[in-house]
């Protein structure tokens, strides 16, 4: 008999290694999936500016890290017409004169505050807006450059009245209390609407420092701060730079 050659046992058959991706083909899809997350924020962003516009925003970073440190905050939404047209007139003329003739920067404002060296200044009430409801405290170049993305974008879906009443309704006035209606009661016991010429001045000075500065008692560089807003929102009622947010009364 002859014997049959023995046949060799058959090699596992192994799927070749994948080839290495290219360099470039790694940044593409790194890119690809970079610019699905922008959009994906920006999308998340551009909802909550809708929505806001016609619902009042909730309880902010700020506010939420204060209510836990101090036990609970003092805050009460109005509308605007349940406050009095002369505050928002005061706040205009305190922090943001040229609010209805710009677009959410204050160019020449900022060239002022750059030639000067201010840190404080330059700010239009649509940025400090964006910053208060949508973002958090502290000067990091993030939240800058994430500010001034989002302050276009407010004022295109926001009227001026809007973004002057959601300020209003935010904004710091003394240690713990936010919104003009709580700073209303908490300094003189009435209601925002009831507020006169002196007491919103007084209000609005103290913007800049709440938890230094008292409307309730204040001191020489408050009055002394008042007085100028008061002849300030005069001016503004005067030559028209009010009109975007209130009717002629």
């Amino acid at each position: 008999m002859t014997s049959q050659p023995r046949k060799k046992k058959a090699k596992a058959e192994t799927a070749p290694p994948p080839p290495d991706l290219p360099t470039e083909s790694r940044w593409r899809r790194i890119r690809r999936w970079a610019l699905r997350g922008l959009a994906g924020v920006a999308g998340f962003y551009l909802v909550l500016i809708v929505l806001f516009s016609f619902v009042p925003p909730p309880i902010n970073l700020y506010q939420m890290s204060e209510s836990w440190r101090l036990g609970g905050i003092e805050k009460d939404w109005v509308g605007w017409d349940e406050i009095a047209p002369v505050m928002g007139r005061s706040v205009v003329a305190a922090e943001d004169a040229n609010f209805c003739l710009h677009w959410g920067f204050d160019m020449a404002a900022i060239r002022d505050a750059i030639d000067k060296g201010a840190n404080r200044g330059a700010s239009t009430l649509t940025q400090q807006v964006a910053k208060n409801v949508f973002l958090w405290q502290g000067r990091s170049w993030l939240r800058k450059a994430m500010e001034a993305g989002l302050t276009p974008v407010v004022e295109l879906f926001w009227s001026k009245q809007r973004i002057l009443e959601v300020y209003l309704n935010n904004a710091e006035f003394a240690e713990g209390v936010f919104g003009v209606q709580a700073a209303a009661q908490h300094y003189f016991g009435i209601d925002a609407r009831q507020l006169t010429a002196t007491q919103a001045a007084r209000l609005a000075a103290v913007l800049p420092d709440p938890k230094g500065r008292s409307a309730g008692k204040p001191g020489p560089f408050v009055r002394r701060r008042a007085a100028q807003i008061i002849s300030g929102a005069e001016t503004i009622a005067a030559d028209g730079r009010a009109s975007c947010f209130q009717s002629a009364e």
